[in-house]
């Protein structure tokens, strides 16, 4: 297989876990909760006493606090007044919200009629979590949401893959870095900062090779260095058929190309293979040089493989569907991806225009967007009022 996901594993404090991916399940060592709770503020008694046709008067006999367990005796007919989280009083099993009864006497409540049923408003013991079950699973990434759920098993570290080492360049001797005196004909170098950021957004370890000239040399040796480091190389530019465009080439000499071209706008100039060196070797992804062929190329190829070299087996990020308030010319034959402006109409429905002038160079219309406009393979044209798929960034 070209992608082969990550085997080496780390062990990390919660804190630094977010956005990892679990290298093995997390099994809980305990009830989640640890005892039949309390959901609300209210009073605590025995359901089995509720008649549907009369209310239910009650004698108050105590309270229960939250980090303590009540050690009093209810009888029937009593209650306990109890807090959210606290611990169900032994026999008790249902809470009547403190607003839904009212206070017939200093001591005393009624609970009207019709409003409860055995079991509300109590959490069982280990209805999140069962202790001996797996809380998170193998491949799962560490949300803000799991990282809560750890802290609340009293599980201070994590079993993590380790971080992905990524080496980028880029390509070109019309490339400026930044600090460099602008030159007739040159640009500077965007696509470098775009790219480390996509890549540490999905916690993988950048390793940032700068800019390689048009020197097939010079290249290779870059494609050398960046196999040994990493797992994954990414360059941008050098991939389309003019005579200065090495990158292909390299593959080659190199390694393996798997493909090269796709049927798509923008980013149809993509490579991808693999760059061996001695027993080491790295994916190679071989992105466009125009800043938003970029920027789609990572979202749509090489994001999910990174992905599944972490070990992640999250399910891909679902398309929306969204009514489009313009024409979007398109022919059959590639798939499309268009920046588009996403909005929510009066009925609920989802809305999108696109971003105006979309060639692939103009970066400023991916920052203007909150969603990619995806036209699929064999579809054509979109009318105004036609459902088209967007990607929500």
């Amino acid at each position: 297989l070209l992608l082969e996901p990550v085997q080496d594993s780390e062990s990390v404090d919660i804190f630094a876990a977010l956005g990892r991916v679990t290298s093995q399940d997390v099994i809980s060592p305990i009830n989640v909760p640890p005892h039949d709770n309390s959901a609300m503020d209210g009073y605590a008694f025995d359901g089995t006493a509720l008649n549907k046709m009369q209310a239910l008067s009650l004698k108050v006999v105590g309270t229960a606090l939250a980090g303590k367990a009540w050690q009093g005796q209810v009888h029937e007919g009593e209650c306990v007044k109890i807090m959210t989280g606290a611990i169900m009083p032994q026999g008790l099993n249902t809470v009547v919200p403190q607003e839904l009864c009212k206070m017939t006497a200093e001591d005393a409540i009624e609970i009207p009629a019709g409003l409860l049923q055995v079991g509300d408003n109590r959490r069982l013991c280990g209805e999140d979590i069962m202790q001996g079950k797996a809380a998170l699973s193998k491949g799962g990434l560490i949300t803000p949401a799991a990282a809560g759920l750890l802290a609340s098993l009293g599980v201070p570290t994590v079993s993590v893959v380790r971080r992905l080492r990524v080496a980028y360049f880029s390509t070109g001797d019309e490339i400026l870095s930044l600090g460099e005196s602008p030159r007739e004909g040159a640009v500077y170098d965007s696509n470098r900062y775009t790219v480390a950021g996509l890549v540490q957004a999905l916690g993988c370890e950048l390793i940032d090779m700068g800019v390689v000239r048009d020197e097939p040399a010079a290249l290779a040796q870059a494609f050398v260095d960046a196999a040994v480091k990493a797992d994954a190389i990414i360059t941008s530019g050098g991939v389309s058929v003019g005579e200065a465009d090495y990158t292909k080439a390299m593959m080659k000499k190199l390694g393996d190309v798997a493909f090269w071209k796709i049927a798509m706008r923008p980013g149809r100039p993509m490579a991808v293979g693999r760059i061996n060196q001695g027993k080491q070797s790295a994916i190679l992804f071989g992105l466009p040089g125009n800043p938003v062929a970029v920027m789609v190329t990572f979202l749509a190829f090489v994001k999910p493989a990174l992905l599944q070299m972490m070990g992640c087996t999250e399910l891909p990020q679902p398309l929306a569907r969204a009514r489009t308030r313009e024409v979007l010319r398109k022919k059959p034959g590639r798939t499309e991806y268009q920046r588009g402006i996403v909005t929510r109409n009066k009925e609920g429905e989802l809305e999108v225009i696109t971003t105006g002038n979309q060639g692939s160079g103009v970066l400023s219309s991916m920052v203007q967007a909150n969603a990619l406009i995806v036209l699929q393979h064999t579809q054509s044209t979109a009318q105004i009022g036609d459902w088209v798929d967007v990607l929500m960034l």
